[in-house]
C-alpha cells in the first residue's frame, strides 16, 4: 500500500514521464550545471533538472543569489546533490567534470525587442561562459538557451575553436520551445492530446528562421493554406506573443524551463546508452546552405549521432526554407564575427 509520500512521488514520476522529463536512472556520478541558474528560466529549469533520476549531481552558477536557489532546490526529496556557485572565482570549480551543461544566462526580451536585440550583451556572456567550458569541461555536451541562438552557438563554436577543443557532435543550441510550442498549437486545433504531438521544426531560433514542418508531423494532421499560414506564424511569432502579454515582466520563461529540460533529459538519456532519442537542435551543419542549421536529430553517447536531416518539403515548407536561410546565414556570420573582433584566449 501507498503511503502519502510514496503516492505523491509515484504521482510525479507519472507526470514528468509522460511530459518526456524522465527515464530510466542514469550514472549516479552524472553531472548537469545550469549556468544563470538563478534567473527567470535557471530557476524552474533547475527545478525540474532536479527532478530527474538522470542526475546524480546538479550544479547551479550564476552571478547572484545562488547559493539561495541551491539551498531551496536541495530541500527536495529527489536523488540529485546540489551545489551553488556564485560569481567569476567559482565558475571553474561549477562547471569541472560536468557531462551536461545547460545555459540560459543572459538578459530577457521585452515588449519591442527581438532576439537580436540582445546581441551585445548576451554575446559576451555566452563567450565568457563557453571559454570556461574549455578548460573546465571540454568533452562535456553543451546546450545554448541564451538569445539570439542562431548567434551564439556559432560564438560557442569558435571560442572552442580557439581552444581546440571543438566538437560539433557535441554543441547544441536548445531550439526544443519551437517543438514544444508547434505541439501544442496544432494539437489543440485538433483535439489531439498535445504529449502525443510530434512537429520537427527546422531552421533556427528566430521569426521566419523557425520553419515547422507540419506536412511531417505525427499523427499526420492537415490544414486549408489560410489556416496553415496563419499557424505556422503563431509558431515563428509565438515568443513575441509571451513578451507582449507579460506587459515588460519578462519573456518565455516557464516554457522554455520546460523545454530546456525535456532536452537536457534527451542528451542524458542519450549518454546513458537510451537507444531512438530524437530531438530537433540547431547545430552545425551540412544540410543546407547555413554553416549551422536545426533538424531532428539522433542523440548518443557521444552526443550527436546522426543528423537526420530535413526529410521531403513541401512547396510552402520549401518557399520558408527559401524565406529564412538569407537571415539564418546573417545571424551566424555576425556571431562568428563577434568572437573574431572581440575574443581573446584568457
Amino acid at each position: 500500500m501507498f503511503t502519502a509520500a510514496r503516492l505523491l512521488r509515484h504521482q510525479q514520476l507519472q507526470v514528468l514521464s509522460k511530459a518526456g522529463l524522465a527515464s530510466k536512472s542514469g550514472n549516479a556520478n552524472t553531472k548537469a550545471v545550469v549556468l544563470g541558474a538563478s534567473g527567470g528560466i535557471g530557476q524552474p529549469l533547475s527545478l525540474l533538472m532536479k527532478e530527474s533520476p538522470l542526475i546524480g549531481h546538479l550544479s547551479l552558477y550564476d552571478i547572484a543569489h545562488t547559493p539561495g536557489v541551491a539551498a531551496d532546490l536541495s530541500h527536495m526529496n529527489t536523488r540529485a546533490k546540489v551545489t551553488g556557485h556564485l560569481g567569476k572565482d567559482q565558475l571553474h570549480e561549477a562547471l569541472e567534470g560536468a557531462h551536461v551543461v545547460i545555459i540560459p544566462a543572459g538578459v530577457p526580451r521585452k515588449p519591442g525587442m527581438t532576439r537580436d536585440d540582445l546581441f551585445n550583451t548576451n554575446a559576451s556572456i555566452v563567450r565568457d561562459l563557453i571559454d570556461a567550458c574549455a578548460t573546465a569541461c571540454p568533452e562535456a555536451l553543451i546546450g545554448i538557451i541564451a538569445n539570439p541562438v542562431n548567434s551564439t552557438v556559432p560564438i560557442a563554436a569558435e571560442v572552442l575553436k580557439a581552444h581546440g577543443v571543438y566538437d560539433p557532435k557535441r554543441l547544441f543550441g536548445v531550439t526544443t520551445l519551437d517543438v514544444v510550442r508547434a505541439n501544442a498549437f496544432i494539437a489543440e486545433k485538433k483535439g489531439i492530446d498535445p504529449q502525443q504531438m510530434n512537429v520537427p521544426v527546422i531552421g533556427g531560433h528566430a521569426g521566419v528562421t523557425i520553419m515547422p514542418l507540419i506536412s511531417q508531423a505525427t499523427p499526420s494532421v492537415k490544414f486549408d493554406p489560410e489556416t496553415l499560414d496563419k499557424l505556422t506564424k503563431r509558431i515563428q511569432d509565438a515568443g513575441t506573443e509571451v513578451v507582449n502579454a507579460k506587459a515588460g515582466a519578462g519573456s518565455a520563461t516557464l516554457s522554455m524551463a520546460y523545454a530546456g529540460a525535456r532536452f537536457a533529459f534527451s542528451l542524458l538519456r542519450g549518454l546513458n546508452g537510451e537507444k531512438n532519442v530524437i530531438e530537433c537542435s540547431f547545430v552545425e551543419s551540412d544540410v543546407t546552405e547555413a554553416s549551422y542549421f536545426s533538424t531532428p536529430l539522433l542523440l548518443g553517447k557521444n552526443g550527436i549521432e546522426k543528423n537526420l536531416g530535413l526529410g521531403e518539403l513541401n512547396e510552402y515548407e520549401q518557399k520558408l526554407l527559401e524565406k529564412g536561410l538569407p537571415e539564418l546565414i546573417s545571424s551566424i556570420k555576425k556571431g562568428e564575427d563577434f568572437v573574431r573582433q572581440t575574443y581573446k584566449k584568457q
